[in-house]
């Protein structure tokens, strides 16, 4: 009698997965030349980290308000139509951006118009893409899916900074004048090539029957997600925890860290360094994940808390570094930390969450993680004008630490377990 094969064998044979991985990996390899280059070239542009602030915030404030609905649409109309439909989108609008780059045309109005297109297409096309796995392959499969695809995730995210920084380095990345930034040009050139190669895998991949959600207006819909997600006392709290912390640390770090590459490090290439680094932790930190198994401190909430904590001590000296190597050593320390755990929040979450209800609550999921952070740059941005890096730095860390310990002390979090599928009440 033949051994049944492993999940991980199983997933590499579903040419659903395989599709769907190999899409992934080609789009999150590109975004990690536009999250570099988009800030940077604002910061060329105006060289005013208020500026910067708030460009941030104006690419993520329409995404924040609208990706809720997108999640209802999502649950409506099947992940995989909006998300082809936003790839196609972005693919337009990145070669437009990458060609006025290029000619010398790329003026701060004309560029943050251009990123206010990306900032809503993602609206719909993260809810849609953190939903589509469990509509593409088995559900016992889920956890080894979610632990392959966030892995290659992660090597792309240390690959990418990585290759953005060399092209940077070699092309220009705008810091001797407008006229040498050739490199940001081939790096929003290079994410628009793998979106349309993205949308060619995309097209490849069969789900699973679809089972719309009940037809309503999109705003009873929305409401009806929010609505669900607060009944559960365990994600509820969990969600207002993460959010607080997102809105400090994203926010902070979406400013901070092209200052201090600017500032004190060499440009655009060390920036891709910082979160290459970063990427290379949070991979190992996954990798840690598998080899524990399901081994926790305690459990899995008193997991997350041990872990944000020490994170928070990690971000306190990372605004006192004068070396790239310095920065990171400590992001690869923070991106380990933050791996470890990401598969178990995911899977997770997937697993609570009847299907139904999937893209809603994703949404919400992502609104707290990449919507408010934005909001909180603008703030970021005055702050950094008005005090130093290091104290930017130390005090964000110091929040995390004191929002960790508050949370074990005062909230349910500390009780979180692993949940048998559609136990969301």
């Amino acid at each position: 009698m033949q051994d049944a094969p492993n999940p991980r064998t199983a997933l590499l044979r579903d040419r659903n997965f395989t599709w769907l991985m190999s899409g992934g990996v080609i789009s999150t390899l590109g975004d990690q030349f536009t999250l570099i280059a988009l800030p940077w070239l604002v910061l060329k542009l105006t060289g005013d980290a208020v500026a910067l602030g708030m460009a941030v915030a104006l690419m993520g404030i329409p995404r924040a308000i609208l990706i809720l609905f997108g999640g209802a649409l999502v649950d409506r109309h099947s992940p995989k139509r909006i998300l082809m439909l936003t790839k196609h989108v972005n693919t337009v609008l990145l070669a437009v951006l990458a060609v006025l780059v290029y000619t010398g045309q790329a003026h701060l109005p004309v560029v943050l118009a251009l990123a206010l297109g990306l900032s809503l297409a993602s609206a719909f096309s993260i809810p849609a893409g953190t939903s589509m796995l469990p509509h593409a392959v088995a559900p016992q499969h889920l956890q080894a899916a979610n632990g392959m695809m966030m892995g290659l995730r992660q090597i792309t995210m240390l690959a990418g900074p990585l290759l953005a920084g060399l092209l940077f380095a070699l092309a220009g990345d705008g810091s001797d004048g407008p006229q040498h930034m050739r490199g940001l040009a081939l790096a929003f050139g290079f994410d628009c090539i793998s979106f349309a190669l993205s949308a060619w895998t995309l097209a490849k991949v069969q789900p699973r029957p679809f089972a719309p959600a009940a037809r309503q207006p999109v705003l009873k819909s929305v409401a009806d997600g929010l609505a669900a997600v607060w009944r559960d006392t365990m994600m509820r709290t969990c969600f207002i925890y993460w959010g607080l912390c997102a809105c400090v640390i994203g926010g902070v770090m979406q400013v901070a860290l092209p200052l201090l590459a600017s500032s004190r490090l060499h440009g655009a290439s060390a920036l891709g360094l910082l979160m290459g680094a970063h990427g290379a932790g949070a991979l190992l930190g996954m990798a840690a994940s598998g080899i524990a198994g399901k081994r926790r401190a305690g459990n899995l909430g008193m997991t997350l808390l041990l872990i944000d904590g020490i994170a928070g001590v990690l971000l306190m000296p990372l605004g006192l570094v004068t070396a790239s190597w310095q920065g990171m050593l400590i992001n690869v320390a923070i991106g380990v930390l933050g791996g470890f755990v990401q598969v178990a929040v995911f899977t997770w979450i997937q697993q609570r969450v009847p299907r139904e209800l999937l893209g809603r609550t994703m949404s919400l999921f992502m609104f707290i993680f990449m919507g408010l952070a934005p909001l909180a740059a603008v703030a970021a941005g005055w702050i950094a004008s008005r005090v130093s890096l290091a104290t930017l730095f130390g005090g964000s860390g110091l929040f995390l630490v004191g929002a960790a310990l508050l949370a074990w002390l005062f909230t349910p979090m500390r009780a979180l377990r692993a949940a048998p599928a559609g136990t969301m009440v």
